[in-house]
């Protein structure tokens, strides 16, 4: 059995983003591997509790490395740029413990697994060039150009902030000295999305596999379950309430379908008290708050509930990797409306789910209700979309992900054979 080491800062069972995605691909790695998982100590009590309840929990050795509360605060706070320096101290002693663990433990692979963004690679680059041990750097995100067509109507603070981005995006991506090191170590990289292939292979020369950083679970809910069923259509919209997730685009897609009766929205999150006043009073303004549920910040448990109960996630955002709440809707057997673009682009194929071009806001809006308006009158292409889900979940489950992982490492150990000494 393989054993691999990974660097994961967050890593928590029941929960989405960043510290579900290490959780899951860690659990579906260790049905194959032995894993010394090197994370930060927040959720420490959860993983502890869940760890003896999983069939292959004896493969999964967990290495703590805590970080001040404010930190965390600071992390969870995302655009908070103090949490990078942290963050790197982070990384400079978690390099310490992987060594002290290599010493002790026999270790074949390097993953540095998350976060996900590129700007922080680690230091088992470091380690791998010491040891001569293999060195996976992925899934690797963060690479995406924010569409500047979508910051129409933007105060210039964040036109300013997502135009600087896409430049230094690149910036840091050719010239970043510990970037540019861990690429040049790797022996395999991961790319989370399309656009960080494209970047990789335009920017720095190399190649990557693409293998979305979230998974399918199967199950989730009942094979082709009715979707419809008479009524009117439920829409369902997850997400913080961030520039780049668009929900304002879903409220005046909603006011231009406003026509048709039944037509609700259902919004699962919240965000500061002046984005929330924002999308209310536009809400209101637009004549649609009566047709909008605002059930704020709920648990993972409920998102997945309100799933169950929709006839369709309504995804507006323009800038993410994959995003967890879209492979959580076809978990659940739920068709999703998007952008053609990022990872959710990439997995929501046409038999799940109905994709719409990047243009711009305006245009967007009469795109999607031209879409919500065929689905409200073809309801067997909803429920065939939703019977699609239990093929699309086999193809992205976490363990035909995992399968593939454990194939790379075993590629990378053979080609380490393979080099002259």
């Amino acid at each position: 059995m393989l054993s691999v080491l990974i660097n994961a800062y967050a890593c928590s069972p029941g929960m989405g983003s960043e510290p579900g995605m290490a959780w899951n691909w860690c659990c579906a790695l260790a049905q194959h591997c032995e894993l010394h998982i090197i994370t930060e100590g927040e959720f420490r009590g959860r993983i502890e509790a869940a760890l003896p309840l999983l069939p292959h929990g004896r493969n999964m050795h967990f290495h703590y490395n805590p970080v001040p509360d404010k930190v965390r605060r600071m992390c969870w706070n995302q655009g908070d740029w103090r949490f990078y320096r942290h963050y790197r101290r982070w990384q400079e002693s978690t390099y310490r413990i992987a060594r002290d663990i290599c010493g002790r433990e026999r270790i074949d692979i390097l993953h540095q697994l998350n976060m996900i963004g590129f700007r922080e690679p680690g230091y088992l680059w470091k380690l791998a060039r010491e040891t001569g041990k293999p060195f996976v750097w992925g899934p690797i995100g963060g690479l995406k150009q924010f569409p500047v067509a979508y910051l129409r109507g933007a105060g210039w603070k964040m036109w300013l902030f997502n135009r600087v981005k896409n430049i230094v995006n690149v910036l840091q991506l050719k010239y970043g000295r510990r970037v540019g090191k861990a690429f040049g170590t790797a022996s395999l990289l991961v790319s989370s999305i399309p656009d960080s292939y494209d970047m990789i292979k335009r920017h720095k020369g190399m190649e990557s596999v693409i293998i979305p950083e979230t998974g399918c679970f199967m199950g989730g809910g009942a094979d082709g379950r009715p979707v419809g069923g008479g009524r009117g259509l439920r829409l369902l919209w997850v997400g913080k309430f961030d520039f780049r997730k668009q929900l304002g685009i879903a409220i005046r897609t909603l006011a231009a379908v406003k026509g048709m009766a039944g037509v609700e929205l259902v919004v699962c999150g919240s965000g500061s008290g002046a984005q929330v006043e924002h999308y209310r009073r536009l809400a209101a303004d637009l004549g649609v708050d009566g047709s909008i549920a605002w059930l704020g910040n709920v648990g993972n448990k409920e998102v997945m509930a309100e799933m169950r109960k929709s006839d369709l996630l309504f995804f507006t955002s323009v800038s993410d990797d994959t995003s967890t709440v879209v492979l959580e809707a076809v978990s659940c057997h739920l068709p999703v409306l998007c952008f053609d673009a990022c990872g959710f682009g990439y997995v929501i194929t046409g038999d799940v789910g109905v994709k719409v071009p990047l243009s711009n806001p305006a245009q967007s809006v009469s795109d999607f209700a031209g879409k919500i308006e065929y689905l409200y009158a073809h309801r067997e292409a909803l429920a065939e979309m939703s019977r699609n889900c239990r093929r699309r979940q086999e193809e992205l489950s976490w363990g035909n992900k995992a399968l593939q992982m454990v194939e790379l490492y075993g590629k990378c150990l053979e080609a380490q054979k393979e080099r002259p000494r």
